[in-house]
């Protein structure tokens, strides 16, 4: 899979860690993106890395969206924390 892959990839789990943690976010739909796709790759080198379990180069397979989402729910809650009460 290639870049264009993982940023579609990234862009999905934005949506799903959206869907999982909603409420306000400091950056809105935009920031919510650009964190899945950040979180994706994150989670992807964590889980080759720290995990010893490398992700695959298919589209679908389960452990690279497992990877992708918990990477981006790390980084929407830590944006949160960090940023969260920027909008008050």
């Amino acid at each position: 899979m290639g870049i264009i892959g993982w940023i579609i990839l990234g862009l999905l789990a934005g949506v799903i860690a959206k869907i999982l943690l909603p409420g306000r976010d400091p950056g809105g739909f935009i920031g919510t993106t650009l964190i899945g796709i950040v979180g994706a790759f994150l989670g992807g080198w964590i889980s080759a890395h720290w995990l010893d379990h490398p992700i695959t180069k298919n589209f679908y397979d389960g452990a690279t969206w497992v990877a992708a989402i918990g990477g981006s729910l790390v980084l929407l809650i830590v944006y949160r924390l960090l940023f969260g009460n920027s909008r008050d």
